[in-house]
C-alpha cells in the first residue's frame, strides 16, 4: 500500500532542494533528478503546485522517461484534496452588448457612410450633365 499524500502537502515541496511533482494521480520527489532532466530544473520548477499531468504528456516522454519516473515514485494524491477545476464564467452583458450592439455599429457606418453616397452621387449627376 503506497503513502496518500494530500494536495497541500504536494504544494510544499517546490524548491530545487524538496522537488514533488503529481502526474497522473501519482506523487514523484524528482528532487535528485533536476539536475539531470534534460529539460532543465526550470521545466520541473515550473510544475510543482499542480497537477503537471499535461505538462509531462504534452512533451512526449519516450518509454525509457517514463520508466526511469518510476523510480520516483513516492505515493498516491488524496483526490479529495485536489482543487477545484476554474470554471469558465462568461463577463456579464453589459447594456451596450445587451443583443444590439451590431446594430449599433451598423447604425454608425450607415450614418457615416450615407452623406458620402448622398455627395458621391451628387458629383456624378452633376458632370454627367454638365457634358451634355
Amino acid at each position: 500500500m503506497s503513502k496518500v499524500h494530500a494536495f497541500s502537502d504536494l504544494s510544499e515541496h517546490n524548491k530545487k532542494d524538496d522537488c514533488w511533482l503529481l502526474i497522473s494521480g501519482k506523487v514523484y520527489d524528482v528532487t535528485s533528478f533536476l539536475d539531470d532532466h534534460p529539460g532543465g530544473d526550470d521545466v520541473l520548477l515550473t510544475a510543482t503546485g499542480k497537477d503537471a499531468t499535461d505538462d509531462f504528456e504534452d512533451v512526449g516522454h519516450s518509454d525509457d522517461a517514463r520508466e526511469l519516473l518510476k523510480k520516483f515514485f513516492i505515493g498516491e494524491i488524496d483526490s479529495s484534496t485536489l482543487p477545484a477545476e476554474p470554471k469558465y464564467t462568461p463577463p456579464p452583458p453589459t447594456t451596450s452588448s445587451a443583443g444590439n450592439e451590431g446594430s449599433g455599429n451598423l447604425l454608425k457606418i450607415l450614418q457615416f457612410l450615407l452623406p458620402l453616397l448622398i455627395l458621391g452621387a451628387a458629383l456624378a449627376f452633376r458632370s454627367f450633365y454638365q457634358k451634355e
